[in-house]
């Protein structure tokens, strides 16, 4: 688990600075400059496989490829949206939605860290998830 400590990490920082950004644009500029965020799901890129293109055979069916991320964007960037949750072949926004819910959930039910893997809650969570 360790081993995605500091990509996590980075994944953080980037959306407290994009948040923060945000709310001094929103101060400085009115609405004519604005920060968005958007979070990609699994997406399929050059980086997970040098030349590939969608007919390689390489791609899991679960990852969006870069274009189809671009086209969940564009439509929410112009509607103003701050948070851009994009989903992907095998995690719904529904099921996005739920799992972030849960996690804001565990601070103020004093729950443990990252208890949607906890071996005390995992089963709760796996349950919670299907109501």
């Amino acid at each position: 688990m360790l081993t995605f400590a500091a990509y996590n990490a980075s994944k953080a920082a980037v959306k407290v600075l994009t948040e923060q950004l945000s709310h001094q644009l929103v101060k400085e500029t009115g609405i004519r400059l604005t920060a968005h965020l958007l979070v990609p799901g699994y997406t399929w890129t050059d980086m997970n496989d040098p030349g590939m293109n969608e007919r390689s055979g390489n791609k899991p069916d679960e990852a969006w490829m870069a274009a189809q991320v671009i086209d969940y964007f564009l439509p929410r960037f112009e509607r103003g949206d701050f948070y851009i949750i994009c989903p992907d072949n095998a995690v719904t926004s529904e099921m996005d939605a739920k799992r972030i819910l849960w996690a804001a959930q565990d601070m103020l039910d004093n729950r443990p860290a990252l208890s949607r893997w906890h071996p005390d809650w995992k089963t709760a969570f796996e349950r919670w998830m299907k109501n």
